[in-house]
């Protein structure tokens, strides 16, 4: 269950990064307790992971999720370049989140 809890706060850390931008400097009310609320989400999430999950291989795995997802977000969403260098970054996060995924 941990490792299920582990990539839904990987989830809500990709939609906590995309909430980050409308809150224009942290001057919208609104779209700054969203981002709050999702940043908070997560990080419970993240510690609920750690029940059962290693510290080092849970941080890893939470912040590779979120790379990939922000990465991607952002090359489909509001297209960010993508460039041979930048897939080959993307696929070393994979591998490595797989990698701790099935040493662990």
């Amino acid at each position: 269950m941990g490792w299920v809890t582990l990539v839904f706060a990987g989830l809500v850390e990709i939609a906590w990064s995309q909430s980050i931008k409308p809150t224009e400097n942290f001057t919208r009310p609104w779209p700054t307790l969203l981002c709050f609320v999702l940043g908070a989400a997560a990080v419970y999430l993240l510690s609920r992971a750690m029940d059962t999950v290693g510290v080092g291989t849970a941080y890893a795995v939470f912040t590779g999720i979120g790379a990939v997802g922000a990465i991607v977000l952002g090359v489909v969403v509001t297209k960010d370049p993508l460039s041979v260098g930048r897939v080959a970054a993307l696929a070393l996060i994979v591998g490595g989140v797989v990698l701790a995924r099935l040493t662990s």
